[in-house]
């Protein structure tokens, strides 16, 4: 996966219902090296698979029997969506702000300078590529999420919780030495360097889960794994308090 989104070429995406224009661009822009494709309207472009590498979109606002503000907000709801620069001859300054606001990276009057299109392009191609290197690096760390086996599972949590070795034997009713063989053979899956390291990877795989996707259970007690976490952090909780502090 990796070295497809490093040597797949980037591609603009055009969508426009004036053919003229749509030729005018696609020879503008592989004049200028760059790999175009084009649309004649927004329901040919939806429909349409997308490139393997970056992306981007110059979208006109207002298409035959269309919007493309509408199509920008629809774009929202599908993932890895281009990014998108509106290129218009009907540009007001509502439009702008509206198509600003919901992320649009330019918004651009026809005829427009070959120069600003260029520069525009040229962000909107960046920001797609590091949003694909940030997509493909959550990959491999949920792959090595995967590899981990429940009770390792079990310990990284606590890891990232700020837990002592002689606390997470406690709480998982094992040794300091067991603890400390599963601290090894999480860092070698995860490849971790440091404990930081295990906290971020962490952080980014929680951050890339869908809000609405129910969170997987533990094939060791059935129960998510954050319940078995809280539930363990609560123990460990508990015993401090009921001996002092000593653990």
């Amino acid at each position: 996966m990796g070295e497809s989104v490093e040597k797949a070429a980037p591609t603009v995406l055009v969508v426009d219902d004036d053919r003229t224009v749509r030729q005018a661009l696609a020879g503008l822009l592989r004049a200028r090296g760059m790999q175009v494709e084009t649309f004649a309207s927004a329901r040919e472009f939806l429909g349409a698979s997308r490139p393997d590498g970056p992306a981007c979109l110059l979208l006109e606002v207002r298409l035959a029997g269309e919007n493309g503000l509408m199509v920008q907000e629809a774009l929202r709801a599908v993932a890895h969506a281009p990014p998108i620069i509106f290129l218009t001859g009907y540009g007001t300054v509502p439009l702008a702000v509206q198509a600003m606001k919901a992320g649009a990276v330019d918004f651009l009057q026809k005829p427009v300078e070959a120069p600003a299109l260029q520069a525009a392009i040229a962000i909107a191609l960046a920001q797609d590529a590091r949003a694909r290197d940030r997509q493909h690096h959550q990959t491999e760390l949920r792959q090595r999420f995967a590899t981990l086996t429940p009770r390792e599972r079990e310990v990284l949590g606590l890891i990232t919780s700020g837990l002592l070795n002689k606390e997470m034997a406690y709480v998982l009713g094992t040794t300091e030495k067991t603890i400390k063989t599963h601290r090894c053979h999480i860092k070698q899956k995860m490849q971790a360097g440091s404990v930081a390291h295990l906290v971020r990877m962490v952080l980014m795989v929680e951050m890339d889960e869908p809000q609405t996707a129910p969170p997987q259970p533990c094939r060791s007690t059935g129960e998510p794994p954050h319940l078995v976490w809280n539930r363990t952090l609560a123990a460990l909780k508990a015993a401090r308090e009921h001996n002092g502090s000593r653990l």
